[in-house]
Protein backbone atom coordinates (compact mmCIF):
# COMPACT_ATOMS: atom_id res chain seq x y z
CA UNK A 1 0.00 0.00 0.00
CA UNK A 2 1.11 3.53 -0.66
CA UNK A 3 2.09 5.91 2.09
CA UNK A 4 0.47 9.02 0.66
CA UNK A 5 -2.55 9.26 2.95
CA UNK A 6 -4.38 12.53 3.41
CA UNK A 7 -4.21 13.67 7.00
CA UNK A 8 -7.47 15.00 8.40
CA UNK A 9 -7.33 18.75 8.80
CA UNK A 10 -7.58 19.94 12.38
CA UNK A 11 -9.35 23.17 13.26
CA UNK A 12 -5.98 24.81 13.83
CA UNK A 13 -4.64 23.80 10.41
CA UNK A 14 -7.85 24.98 8.71
CA UNK A 15 -7.67 28.32 10.54
CA UNK A 16 -4.00 28.80 9.62
CA UNK A 17 -4.77 27.96 5.98
CA UNK A 18 -7.45 30.67 5.71
CA UNK A 19 -5.35 33.25 7.57
CA UNK A 20 -2.31 32.58 5.36
CA UNK A 21 -4.39 33.25 2.24
CA UNK A 22 -6.04 36.41 3.54
CA UNK A 23 -4.67 39.45 1.68
CA UNK A 24 -3.21 42.19 3.88
CA UNK A 25 -5.60 44.81 2.53
CA UNK A 26 -8.72 42.92 3.67
CA UNK A 27 -10.49 43.87 6.91
CA UNK A 28 -11.20 41.13 9.43
CA UNK A 29 -13.16 40.97 12.69
CA UNK A 30 -13.59 37.98 14.99
CA UNK A 31 -16.25 38.01 17.70
CA UNK A 32 -17.70 35.65 20.25
CA UNK A 33 -20.27 36.83 22.74
CA UNK A 34 -20.67 34.94 25.99
CA UNK A 35 -22.71 31.79 25.45
CA UNK A 36 -22.74 32.15 21.67
CA UNK A 37 -20.64 30.89 18.78
CA UNK A 38 -17.83 32.51 16.82
CA UNK A 39 -18.67 35.04 14.12
CA UNK A 40 -16.23 36.38 11.55
CA UNK A 41 -16.56 39.46 9.34
CA UNK A 42 -14.39 39.96 6.26
CA UNK A 43 -14.27 42.81 3.80
CA UNK A 44 -12.21 42.94 0.61
CA UNK A 45 -11.24 46.45 -0.56
CA UNK A 46 -13.98 48.30 -2.47
CA UNK A 47 -16.59 45.65 -1.56
CA UNK A 48 -19.15 45.20 1.17
CA UNK A 49 -18.15 43.14 4.18
CA UNK A 50 -20.03 40.06 5.28
CA UNK A 51 -20.58 38.28 8.61
CA UNK A 52 -20.58 34.52 9.01
CA UNK A 53 -23.30 32.71 10.88
CA UNK A 54 -22.39 31.80 14.47
CA UNK A 55 -20.29 28.59 14.70
CA UNK A 56 -18.96 26.59 17.64
CA UNK A 57 -15.62 26.23 15.85
CA UNK A 58 -13.78 29.40 14.76
CA UNK A 59 -12.34 27.69 11.67
CA UNK A 60 -15.88 26.91 10.44
CA UNK A 61 -16.87 30.59 10.69
CA UNK A 62 -13.65 31.67 8.93
CA UNK A 63 -14.09 29.22 6.07
CA UNK A 64 -17.76 30.15 5.59
CA UNK A 65 -17.17 33.87 5.22
CA UNK A 66 -13.94 33.35 3.21
CA UNK A 67 -15.87 31.36 0.60
CA UNK A 68 -18.65 33.97 0.51
CA UNK A 69 -16.53 37.08 -0.07
CA UNK A 70 -13.72 35.96 -2.34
Amino acid sequence: MGHNYAKPLTSQVRLERVLSRLPEDWSLRIEREAGQGWRVWMQPPAHDGQWSEPHDVLADAMEEVWRAVR
